[in-house]
Formats: structure tokens, sequence, C-alpha cells
């Protein structure tokens, strides 16, 4: 009998160990997120401040989320569409991720979008990629935007850039999808009230010589309107510095983002005052903004002297995605249907806005007029000059109007007489 109790005991004592170690790896069970961001060609300095705003997002958490621990298995891609679709190719079909996070650019987020479709089992959330066929045309219902996109973000821009004066300008952008939706975002309102766009030069992603761009700029224009990023803005400022370039600038989101903002150079001065527009701004005053950046600041002491675009938007999308697994305690099952429930009811208050996204799963926002201003330090930052809150894709405009403009193309919008 007593040999029976202690037998009885001792199945006890197993069973309640087995409970405790089974909750134990319950609770360590890591769940693999992937993450792509261009780490190589012309938005490599973008693309390594994408991941610390991922990395943020993260470490906010503790490292989990849905009651799971988080791995991030980051690949890389250069900003072109094949290379980006080949490293999510990798990580989903190889490393097994069940969420993907990216990528980086226009071109390489439509082009994420269409594989998307191709693996309905895995949800992918945008990094940063601002083009607007990514959702508005033909969408996946399994790729989620949460900030807004690159026509979103110039809304408003025109107007102001009309209000500087700048009632002739000459067009300098690269050739492919954000910066045509860029351009028509700053374009449909500029060419609506007056202004006057007289020539347009599209440049490849990635281009060194702008020689033969800037022998064309005509000389009785009143701005230059730049939409060029990474090394390609860099080039292209040292460049038509070196030639004695003196017109003011109208930049587009990434031209004087703080990737670009704080190179070295004489033409650096004269950003002084250039007008701007996006998603997010360095100097918005509240308690959100200022927290990030101080979070930012405080574990990223290679960064930037502010979070730059790329890391705002990475930063918002990774949070996104781990608020909505800890809506279902990490359940992906059945096609990872009610994570994805969760997903379209994701609303909170981020560092530059509320971060909600419509029935295409794109973001609806503010947009941030700003201009380049001086810091008592001697960095530069975009100081807001005026805001336009909740932006849709069909840029404030009645969606027949929208519709009849069509989508941004390098003919689309034109007001060159």
């Amino acid at each position: 009998m007593k040999r029976s109790r202690r037998v009885f005991a001792r199945s006890m004592v197993g069973a309640a160990a087995l409970v405790t170690m089974a909750g134990l790896a319950q609770a360590q069970e890591t769940l693999k997120i992937g993450l792509l961001a261009s780490l190589e060609g012309p938005f490599a300095a973008p693309g390594q401040d994408s991941m610390r705003g991922a990395d943020l997002a993260l470490k906010q958490k503790n490292g989990m989320a849905g009651g799971k621990k988080i791995e991030f298995v980051k690949v890389s891609s250069d900003a072109t569409p094949d290379k980006a679709v080949n490293s999510t190719r990798k990580a989903v079909e190889q490393d097994k991720v069940q969420i993907m996070i990216g990528p980086l650019s226009g071109d390489e987020g439509i082009a994420v979008k269409n594989y998307a479709k191709t693996q309905p089992n895995i949800t992918f959330i945008n990094g940063s990629s601002g083009a607007q066929a990514t959702t508005l045309t033909d969408p996946a219902p399994n790729f989620y935007r949460f900030n807004t996109e690159g026509a979103q973000w110039m809304v408003g821009l025109g107007e102001h850039a009309l209000a500087k004066g700048y009632k002739k300008t000459y067009l300098i952008a690269e050739d492919y999808g954000f910066p045509y939706s860029q351009v028509q975002g700053f374009m449909a309102s500029y060419c609506a009230k007056g202004g006057k766009v007289v020539d347009k030069a599209w440049v490849p992603l990635g281009t060194k010589d702008y020689a033969s761009v800037i022998a064309k700029i005509p000389k009785d224009v009143d701005a230059l309107v730049v939409v060029l990023g990474g090394s390609d803005a860099v080039n292209f400022l040292t460049q038509y510095e070196q030639a004695g370039g003196d017109k003011p600038m109208i930049g587009g989101s990434i031209t004087v983002d703080q990737t670009v903002l704080n190179y070295k150079g004489k033409r650096r001065e004269s950003l002084l005052g250039t007008a701007s527009a996006g998603p997010m701004a360095d100097s918005i005053d509240t308690p959100e903004w200022k927290k990030f950046v101080a979070d930012y600041k405080a574990n990223f002491k290679d960064g930037f002297p502010s979070p730059s675009l790329f890391a705002y938007l990475y930063y918002i999308n990774t949070k996104a995605t781990l608020d909505a697994l800890d809506a279902v305690k990490g359940d992906l099952s059945n096609g990872q249907k009610a994570y994805r429930e969760a997903l379209q009811k994701t609303n909170f208050m981020g560092p530059a806005g509320v971060v909600k996204i419509d029935a295409n799963r794109n973001g609806v926002g503010t947009t941030y007029i700003t201009e380049v201003t001086k810091a008592p330090d001697g960095s530069f930052y975009n100081k807001v000059v005026r805001t336009v809150p909740d932006i849709s894709q069909t840029l404030g405009l009645p969606e027949a109007d929208f519709k009849k403009m069509g989508l941004g193309t390098r003919d689309v919008p034109d007001c060159r007489k």
C-alpha cells in the first residue's frame, strides 16, 4: 500500500514537471518573421535605418508577441523587383517564415505584392514601399500596408509651392513606380491651381552622372522639383553644386529625409527652406513622437540625428504586425484568418498620428508639409509648416475625378502649357 502511494506520488510529481516543461516550451516557442530591406544599391543607408525601426518595435515588446519569442529572419535587396522577390522567396520557402515584413522601395512592393498571391497562407506586411499600384491596382488579399503611400505623402505640397512663388518648375525624378506616385501627388493640385511643370527628366535608379540632366535645366524656371532618394539624391545635389546651380528646390519625401539631409557639401546650406512633404516630420511636437525619437537615439548610437522616414515606416508596420499577434494570442491557424482579421482592425496612435488601414489594406493618415531648417547643433531637420489630415488614396479628390486622372505615370499628370 505504501509502495503504491509512493509510485502515485512520483507519478504526480512527474506529471506536474511535464506540465511545467510544456508550459515553458510554449512560452519559449519561436515564431520566425521575415524582414526584407534594401541593404545594397542606392538605398543601402535607408535600408539600414529600416532595420533599426523594425528592431525598435520588437525591442519595445521585449522580443515577444502573441506569447511567442519573435525571431527576425533578415534578408536583403538592392531596390530591384527581381532581387526583392528572390530574397522574399528564400525567407518564405526555405526559411519557412509565416509572416513577411518588407520591402523598402516602390517597384519592389508591386513585385512582392504579386508574389504574395502565390503564397495565400503567408501574411505579408509592407516595409516602406510607397508605389500607389501596390494596393490600388489588383491588390493581394494577404498584403497589408499600414503606411500611406507616395502620392498621399505629397498632397498639399503643390499649393505650398505656389504660395512660395514657384509657378514654373522643372522635374528631376527616378524612373519607377514610387516617384510616379510622388509626382502625381504633387502635380494633381499644383497643376489644377495654375502651376506649370515645363518638362520632366526621368533617370534610372542608381544614376551616378547627372551632367546631361543638369545641362537641360531651363534658366527661366522658378524652382526644381527633385524626387530622388539615397545616393541618387546625394549625387545630384553634389553635381548640381559643382555646376553652379542655384535654383531653389521642392523635394520629394525621401529627397530631404535624414538619410540625405546631412550629407557633406556646400550645396547642403542651400537646402535650407526646401519644401517637402511626407507622413512624418522631424519636428512633430507630440509625446508619441518625442518618445519614439528618444528610444531611437538610446538604442542606435550609429543612427541619424532623428529617425529617418524609413525607420519610422518600418517601425509602424512592424508594430502593427506584432500588435495583431498579441490580439490573437499568436494564433496563425486556419490560413491565418483570425490574424488577418486582427490586422484589418488594427488602429493605434503611432509616433506621427493614428495608424489604420482602408478596405484595400492601405494606410490612411496625415501628411506633413515641411521646410528644411537648421538646428542649434548644426544638424538639418524638416520643420512642420502645415498638416493635411486623413489623406486617402484618392488624394482628397472625389473618386470619379481621381479615376478620370488615372494613376501616376511618366506622363500623368501633365501641365506643361
